[in-house]
């Protein structure tokens, strides 16, 4: 790695999610200070459960906080098991015990996110961490970003990182400002506790069960101790995209009358259930400018029927740190191989996602047994290797660097040196 001999350039990064702390966390590996900005008033992370592939598991063991992490994640034997939604029936199953190992050198895990907030965040250094700074605006001044926040403050930064999810202010800096449009779908979630849930849920399996308009997911999380369950059903005239918004569980029984009674039984032990809208976007054609960049949601927020959200932010912290670290005297350069490295792969998740849907949500029919048996004759597990075999440091100098990612790039800004 390059380093600079006279100075570092200022970092900042917006937003103190998953994403946000992983890059703080990489960047402070690469010996990269920064700084995060987060607008909450503390750390936490609102959710469930989310699946960590082996391509999450490979960087967050390098950078330590799968150690902290071993304690609440649970190891999946069972992987992409789907069953048919009026009885159960296994239409296809993968067995992840021993061979996700053996085939992409990590396992597979169902955490909660809160835990691996907390297990990110151990390896950031604590005063990094600035916490209630809402980031109202970025704009450039020269070769500088200019980050205001809503409390009247402002700072400077020759690196500005924004992590700041679907709803991201940094992403005007970038783009025209475009609304996310509504994709029909909205999404229940719910932790039961173990105790409360029938015997095949609290397997170590991640489980899809899949009908006409709808599926829902469930694994164990929070070492075993609770079930998590995600479920989509047709949105109709609900447009409520928030983490915080809540239903009943009757809305959520509601949305699944008819489907095997097992699953109406763990549906039945779920406390207070979130809703919400999921938001669509088409992918991005470039999302640096300057000394700007984006990262994770804020960059390709996608569906999360792959299970790839919080796994592809992991990777663009990874890939951002080493970037910026070969080439600290020249940031925008850096952001722009950083941006190249990254889009084809986030573009090709996002695509794959969103046409997931459909599939998962086929009325039954002829279209609906034809993707039953071609379930059976595929395995996830093999037919996924190129998203669970890579690594993301390992192939960050494979792809040369473009002048233009996309036709709609932004003329590259005079580059700065750090001597």
């Amino acid at each position: 790695m390059v380093a600079s001999s006279a100075g570092t350039p200022r970092i900042a990064i917006i937003g103190g999610g998953i994403g946000g702390l992983a890059a703080a966390a990489f960047l402070q590996r690469a010996g990269l200070p920064s700084t995060i900005h987060e607008q909450a008033p503390r750390l936490t992370e609102v959710g469930a459960g989310l699946v960590l592939a082996p391509n999450a598991v490979r960087l967050l063991r390098r950078l330590g906080a799968m150690e902290r992490l071993d304690e609440h994640a649970v190891p999946l034997d069972i992987g992409w098991e789907f069953r048919r939604w009026e009885d159960g029936r296994v239409l296809s199953a993968e067995n992840l015990a021993g061979s996700c190992e053996r085939l992409y050198g990590e396992r597979t895990y169902a955490v909660h996110r809160a835990h691996l907030l907390t297990a990110i965040a151990s390896t950031v250094p604590p005063d990094a961490l600035h916490l209630g700074k809402r980031c109202t605006s970025v704009t450039m001044r020269g070769d500088t970003a200019v980050l205001a926040f809503a409390d009247g403050t402002s700072t400077e930064a020759d690196v500005a990182i924004g992590a700041d999810g679907v709803h991201s202010t940094v992403r005007g800096a970038i783009v025209e400002p475009t609304p996310a449009t509504y994709s029909g779908i909205c999404a229940f979630r719910a932790l039961v506790p173990a105790a409360r849930a029938p015997a095949f849920a609290r397997r170590r399996a991640q489980t899809l069960w899949i009908g006409p308009d709808h599926h829902l997911v469930h694994y164990p999380v929070a070492g075993e101790t609770a079930i998590n369950l995600v479920a989509f059903a047709p949105a109709r005239d609900y447009t409520t995209e928030s983490w915080s918004a809540t239903a009943t569980v009757e809305e959520f029984l509601a949305e699944f009358t008819g489907w095997d009674p097992r699953l109406r039984e763990l549906i039945h032990g779920a406390g207070t259930p979130g809703r919400w809208a999921l938001l669509d976007r088409e992918p991005l054609q470039h999302w640096s400018h300057g000394p700007i960049t984006l990262l994770g949601d804020a960059a390709h927020p996608m569906f999360p029927f792959f299970a790839q959200g919080a796994a592809q932010s992991i990777e663009d912290a990874a890939v951002l740190a080493r970037c910026l670290a070969h080439d600290v005297r020249v940031p925008e350069r850096a952001l722009r191989r950083y941006e190249s490295l990254r889009i084809d792969r986030t573009t090709r998740l996002q695509k794959i996602s969103h046409a997931r849907a459909h599939l998962n949500h086929l009325p039954d029919g002829p279209e609906q047994q034809a993707r039953d048996a071609s379930l059976a004759d595929e395995d996830p597990l093999i037919a996924n290797g190129w998203i669970y075999a890579h690594d993301a440091e390992a192939n960050e100098t494979a792809t040369p660097v473009s002048p233009s990612v996309g036709s709609n790039m932004r003329p590259a800004m005079t580059t700065r040196r750090y001597r």
